[in-house]
């Protein structure tokens, strides 16, 4: 009987001492997330200025992803863009985006973005108006070096009539930090 409670004893004493050392490891690495979830996070995204006799382009659209490994980033990004050519139409353009990244070689990015954007045009020689969102799912590939990538994208779902893009196929620049 001695032995049995002896081993009783140093079973619970295992017990509780793995049950702290859990407790502990856990609370480490509850505070090792916050730390590598920023190390795994790249911001990047878009800048452009267009002027001309007339002519203003203005966009912005910052971006953010999340790198789950070497071969999968998850992101979301906001877009504003301003277009006008004066005595024809103005334009402005807000929405969001979540983008996915697939790199199945270093040097090699494919990409998913789903874009949906609000548009706001007005025709000013004829004094008309629209507005309407507009959703692109660009499928895209690019060749990578490091943190810039350049490549082209396809909108799937392009349709000509009612569009805020010219064309369905686009080249990109990707940068991420």
């Amino acid at each position: 009987m001695n032995n049995v409670q002896s081993f009783s004893k140093a079973l619970s004493i295992i017990a509780v001492l793995l049950f702290f050392n859990s407790g502990f490891s856990q609370e480490a690495s509850q505070q090792n997330p916050e730390n590598n979830f920023w190390k795994n996070v790249q911001f990047g995204g878009g800048l452009g200025l267009g002027f001309g006799s007339g002519y203003t382009d203005i966009t912005i659209a910052p971006t953010a992803i999340y790198n789950f490994n070497e071969y999968f980033s998850l992101g979301t990004g906001v877009q504003y863009s301003y277009l006008r050519q004066k005595g024809f139409f103005k334009s402005n353009n807000y929405g969001g985006s979540i983008i996915g990244l697939f790199n199945p070689i270093p040097e090699a990015q494919l990409s998913v973005e789903l874009e949906q954007l609000r548009v706001n045009l007005t025709y000013e020689n004829i004094d008309v108006t629209e507005n309407f969102w507009n959703t692109a799912l660009f499928l895209g590939a690019g060749y990578r070096m490091e943190n810039v990538t350049i490549g082209a994208r396809y909108n799937v779902l392009f349709d000509k009539d009612k569009n805020v893009y010219g064309e369905a196929f686009m080249p990109f620049v990707r940068v991420f930090f």
